[in-house]
């Protein structure tokens, strides 16, 4: 009895350690996408450089949580709902993984942005959809330290306000390409990197589903709330 006692707080110990870098790796995260978008927005060029070579601690992190995690596993055996615990830790650096990768990319196009046509309150909007989905991450994170279902439950019915935004912008881009065709390349960017943006969102959406899972044992069954999409053509690409 004492030694598994002494078996079940080393586990938790070491868990908390996992939990404590994912939480690292959230802030980072966030770091990055709110320089990203002010690098957009302002043709911080320098900036944009800084949140590229960041995204590289991002990507660390997630190579060391899951490497222990795997130790975990390996020498101290989980029983099925500690086990649980340690996949969504796998799970939700995957999602902030992500995450930095689609800032990473928003700062890469900055370059590119700064020597086109400006497209009048298009770094305004895409900041304030950033900040959006910074919102959103930042609650999906506090549900999973809290293992609050309720508060992931809101997270997941809050990513269609994300949807919408992106749709609005949709809207607004394919505007300015009608209405100037020098408008286009600089479009097709923004609207990539909107795209990336309203796919953060569904990452952090991720995360809270995750929060779900650890809660009741099982993922939501009915479909993720969505806005219908206008963006039915893919301008920028997404990958």
């Amino acid at each position: 009895m004492q030694r598994d006692k002494h078996i079940m707080s080393a586990f938790d110990r070491d868990l908390e350690s996992i939990q404590a870098e994912v939480m690292r790796m959230g802030g980072l995260v966030e770091t990055a996408i709110a320089d990203a978008a002010r690098a957009l927005e302002t043709s911080d060029e320098a900036l944009a450089d800084e949140v590229r070579r960041r995204d590289r601690d991002i990507d660390h992190l997630e190579v060391q949580i899951n490497e222990s995690a795997a130790r975990l596993i390996a020498l101290r055996a989980p029983r099925a709902t500690d086990l649980r615990l340690v996949l969504t830790v796998i799970k939700v650096a995957s999602a902030l993984e992500r995450v930095g990768d689609y800032a990473k990319n928003m700062a890469k196009r900055t370059h590119l942005l700064a020597q086109m046509p400006t497209i009048p309150g298009a770094g305004l909007a895409l900041r304030r959809m950033t900040e959006a989905v910074s919102t959103l991450l930042r609650d999906a994170l506090d549900s999973y330290v809290r293992r609050d279902a309720t508060l992931a439950a809101e997270v997941r019915a809050r990513d269609i306000e994300v949807d919408q935004m992106y749709n609005a912008l949709f809207r607004e881009f394919l505007t300015h390409m009608m209405e100037d065709p020098r408008n286009i390349t600089a479009c097709m960017h923004l609207h990539f990197i909107a795209k990336n943006v309203e796919r953060m969102g569904d990452h952090a959406t991720s995360i809270a589903e995750q929060v779900l899972y650890l809660v009741h044992g099982t993922l939501p069954e009915d479909p993720r709330p969505k806005s219908d999409s206008v963006a039915a053509v893919n301008l920028g690409g997404a990958g």
